[in-house]
């Protein structure tokens, strides 16, 4: 009956000692993501920052300063075609987009090919890895 008890007890420990080295790996790995600093899960915030330099030429980051795109202040959780006092392709009125990390990568892919009809002339961003700085940078830099 003892050895039974000392054999249940060592079981016991062992599963003890197991569920602490996973925990503590568990932790490891959130603080490890929550100290990251710059970088969003999938796209590097100062790699992005020299990706946008490819679209500064046309887009603003300040709040109401239009160029020849509108002001890309505050995007996410915008819809598309509803920039005050910003001249809009009829296509991009309608498209009636949510913009989010899912809706951007699309349209920076090819914007003609998701938005057909707009007058946005760049041809768009072939790498994902560009496209996730970007919108990681995008994250960031338009609140």
């Amino acid at each position: 009956m003892i050895t039974i008890c000392v054999m249940r007890s060592r079981k016991l420990n062992i599963q003890q000692e197991n569920l602490m080295k996973t925990i503590g790996a568990i932790i490891v790995s959130l603080a490890v993501i929550l100290l990251s600093g710059g970088a969003s899960a999938a796209g590097d915030v100062k790699k992005g920052k020299r990706v946008f330099n490819k679209c500064k030429a046309c887009h603003s980051l300040a709040a109401g300063k239009k160029r020849i795109g509108p002001s890309l202040h505050g995007v996410f959780g915008k819809t598309s075609g509803m920039v005050p006092k910003f001249r809009y392709s009829s296509a991009m009125k309608k498209a009636k987009i949510v913009w989010s990390e899912k809706t951007l990568d699309a349209y920076l892919t090819k914007p003609k090919k998701f938005i057909p009809g707009t007058k946005m002339a760049f041809r768009g961003l072939k790498k994902q890895q560009d496209r996730d700085n970007l919108i990681a940078y995008l994250k960031e830099a338009t609140k």
